[in-house]
């Protein structure tokens, strides 16, 4: 039976999820598919720390270079995250004729087409599922098995912070506060949640899942992103009374030859089949145009899940060794693609105004909504408050991002509203 020699670089929450799934599985693993994976090293900052699996200290080591040029080791496992030095790390394995397996999004999105060609010139395999989706197999859906189709459409939540912090305002009334720190409380959210709540984190899946599909790099920067952190109570709320649900998704979207691509919160019907993903989970609901419509549901991060990811990864990058087959190229277009611009987005909206309550401000905000074209659909205007401002909230039709962007800018300056507006967009079934 042959022996794949695998070094990680990391041993955190995933990479001890790694270890712990190798020692459990390995033997199984082996019989299964014909090669034995051996963890041979391990970087990590302090070989003395307490760690939740006990590893012969002879696989400790503080320096990359025993893993990188130890040429028993045939695969890299990178697993620190962070931009550096993990790109400095992937750049080096692939120099050195190594495949690398990653879990790191961040590297991926930023510097995908550098890592790509680098890999591409050594004759090497890059491997990244658990970049996106912890355990949820969406890298090699769109890779392999949706290979055939011309991807129309990715609608996902992509992130299980955000989605959890939404369920538990939308279920239990919390406040974004409240709900931020009982994710943390559970492990559900980071000491720092700032890449995950701002929508960072979602673009930078985004931007590998649109890769992918649409053959081209998709920069990162160039993805509309919005997060969650300002979002209150009372907009779930009359989501709910419209019959809506509101998720942080992201969208890419092909039609015309463009292709939009863009992360924000979004109201969705209630009987959407994304509005059922609750907590913690992820979904992705991929549509082509040979196969129509596909989900896919499961746990986005934990270190089971992901760690179930990138071994079936190392499995992955076993099989090439052995076969001795050629890698298959990530990007495969000619020319970059051409991305629609925010501006010319079209969508309905939902929009809460704060406003004097008195008699004319309604017939006002629409006059201005009717100059640039926006069509009102539905609202709901409640009563009195003791400050006098009350909120007036509508749903519209189909109305252009730039359309929307300007009446709003006009009437935010009116003398009768309050506050800025809120605007959140709406994804119909």
């Amino acid at each position: 039976m042959q022996e794949i020699g695998i070094g990680l670089l990391g041993f955190g929450v995933v990479g001890t999820g790694v270890w712990r799934l190798l020692s459990e599985n390995g033997e199984f693993l082996a019989r299964k598919t014909g090669v034995r994976l051996s963890i041979r090293r391990i970087l990590v900052r302090d070989p003395g720390k307490r760690r939740p699996v006990e590893v012969p200290g002879g696989l400790l080591t503080t320096r990359v270079e025993d893993i990188l040029e130890d040429p028993a080791i045939q695969v890299v496992c990178e697993l620190v995250g962070g931009l550096e030095p993990a790109r400095t790390y992937i750049l080096s394995a692939l120099e050195r004729g190594k495949h690398v397996v990653t879990a790191n999004k961040a590297v991926l999105a930023e510097y995908g087409p550098e890592v790509f060609a680098a890999a591409e010139s050594a004759g090497c395999e890059v491997f990244f599922e658990a970049a996106v989706g912890g355990g949820v197999p969406i890298i090699k859906t769109l890779r392999e098995s949706l290979a055939a189709n011309r991807i129309r459409r990715i609608t996902a939540i992509v992130n299980g912070t955000c989605n959890y912090i939404l369920t538990r305002m939308s279920e239990e009334g919390l406040s974004f506060a409240e709900a931020l720190a009982e994710a943390q409380d559970r492990g559900f959210a980071e000491a720092d949640p700032a890449l995950d709540i701002s929508g960072r984190d979602s673009v930078h899946k985004l931007a590998i899942l649109a890769t992918l599909a649409y053959g081209a790099h998709v920069p990162a920067g160039r993805i509309h992103q919005e997060g969650i952190a300002d979002l209150e109570v009372s907009d779930l709320v009359f989501a709910r009374e419209f019959g809506y649900v509101l998720k942080l998704l992201a969208i890419a979207r092909e039609e015309d030859g463009k292709v939009e691509v863009r992360v924000h919160p979004t109201l969705i019907p209630e009987g959407h089949v994304l509005a059922s993903v609750r907590g913690a989970f992820n979904g992705f609901l991929l549509e082509g145009d040979f196969v129509g419509e596909v989900l896919l549901y499961g746990l986005g991060a934990g270190a089971e899940p992901t760690a179930s990811a990138v071994v079936g990864d190392l499995l992955d990058a076993a099989r090439l060794i052995t076969s001795g087959a050629r890698p298959a190229p990530i990007l495969f277009r000619d020319s970059p693609l051409s991305l629609r611009p925010m501006e010319e987005v079209v969508s309905r909206y939902y929009f809460r105004f704060s406003a004097v309550d008195r008699p004319g401000v309604l017939s006002r905000i629409s006059g201005v909504l009717g100059r640039h074209g926006i069509s009102i659909a539905s609202v709901i205007q409640k009563g009195r408050r003791e400050k006098g401002s009350v909120p007036i909230v509508m749903l519209t039709h189909e109305a252009r991002e730039a359309d929307v962007r300007r009446a709003l800018s006009e009437i935010d300056r009116l003398e009768v509203v309050t506050a800025p507006t809120r605007l959140l967009r709406i994804l119909e079934a």
